[in-house]
């Protein structure tokens, strides 16, 4: 809990350097209003609106009178649908686990979209935990285009897009209970300013992926084999590629070694009806409960070391550094004028990095680093 803080009256002679002369205070109000206003041109020059806080999450953060809130065709209703249903499901399981409940904030845009933030921090197993859905309208620069899709281009017009999604990761306290991430998201595009008649692209992606301090091959097994049985529901090839998908998306390239020991990861997928592929992302999504909550709840009261803690926090710098310099999500958001505060609600609380650290040879920790390094078959 927050220490309460009280304001008493300084002396005047103590007040020299804060009672400023009416000038510069009227100077300040303008360079702030000059920075605000820099902030929300920035926002309209990337290609979404400013976010306006409100006090409840609405029913629907689709666009009004768009024709698309509340039309069960609508492939944008579906999936706000489905992840604001996942949202509060996990949500719920988390809080159980945990017994602290999410802080939540909600927001929309004049120009329609928006989004619901839950972030429980400090809790009791959770050093952080966040749950984001987003609904967002916009114009696209063509970086940000390039960096969702990983397309390669030199168009300069601007475009169009929808996208909707639910992001989360979790760290709890315990080095022995490992770090989730999860996102699940449906994007189109519309046609650039003169292109009539151009047809609007459209694709689901997402995954689910674990990372663990310190290996526990039956845990690992568990979270990949629950996701394998998911995907095979859905077609037989899905779990290998998306695999190998992941093992190659989160390669930290700079250190020639993953953030985590993978799960599965697919983008741009649109080889198949979009029922289909909602059908998937609901499923996968609905995952997530089973393949991690039984690993933190068997890990959360075990016991540590100072040094597994340094551990852990070391391993969440390499966290900090893929999600920085190389995530998809985090670099679209970064560059479309998002909302920073969940852009980078994936973060940990707290983290470090050692100079030229190596762990010892035999220890858990080098056995940590070699899956990192050498992703490992974790079910047939």
């Amino acid at each position: 809990m927050r220490a309460a803080t009280t304001t008493t009256p300084m002396p005047r002679a103590m007040r020299a350097g804060v009672d400023k002369p009416r000038a510069v205070r009227a100077s300040a109000v303008r360079a702030r209003a000059t920075r605000g206003g820099a902030v929300r041109a920035r926002a309209a020059a990337q290609g979404i609106e400013q976010e306006v806080k409100i006090d409840a999450a609405p029913t629907t953060l689709l666009r009004e009178g768009s024709g698309e809130e509340g039309d069960a065709t609508q492939m944008r209703a579906r999936f706000e649908k489905m992840i604001r249903a996942a949202q509060n499901e996990i949500c719920d399981a988390i809080t159980a686990l945990d017994g602290k409940p999410f802080h939540e904030d909600a927001w929309t845009r004049p120009g329609g979209g928006g989004g619901i933030s839950r972030v429980l921090q400090d809790g009791n197993v959770f050093e952080k935990a966040g749950v984001n859905v987003s609904v967002v309208y916009g114009q696209m620069p063509p970086e940000a285009y390039r960096a969702a899709t990983g397309e390669e281009g030199a168009s300069k017009e601007m475009i169009p897009f929808f996208a909707a999604g639910i992001s989360s990761v979790m760290h709890p306290h315990n080095p022995m209970a490992p770090t989730v991430h999860f996102n699940y998201r449906y994007f189109e595009t519309d046609a650039p300013k003169g292109s009539a008649g151009a047809p609007r692209a459209w694709w689901f992606g997402g995954g689910t992926d674990l990372t663990p301090s310190y290996i526990f091959d039956e845990d690992v097994t568990h979270f990949h084999q629950t996701l394998k049985d998911i995907c095979d529901k859905h077609d037989g090839e899905f779990y290998p590629k998306f695999k190998q998908w992941a093992d190659d998306y989160f390669m930290i390239k700079h250190r020639g070694e993953r953030r985590g020991v993978g799960g599965v990861f697919f983008d741009d997928m649109n080889d198949r009806s979009k029922d289909e592929l909602l059908a998937f992302a609901t499923d996968m999504a609905g995952g997530v409960v089973p393949a991690y909550v039984p690993l933190v709840a068997k890990h959360k009261d075990d016991e540590f070391t100072p040094e597994q803690r340094a551990w852990q926090q070391m391993r969440r710098g390499r966290y900090v550094e893929f999600n920085l310099v190389y995530d998809r999500g985090t670099t679209f958001g970064l560059k479309t004028g998002g909302r920073i505060e969940s852009i980078l609600m994936s973060l940990p609380r707290y983290c470090e990095w050692q100079y030229d650290h190596a762990p010892e040879a035999g220890s858990r920790e080098a056995d940590a680093l070699d899956a990192f390094k050498n992703p490992r078959t974790w079910c047939a």
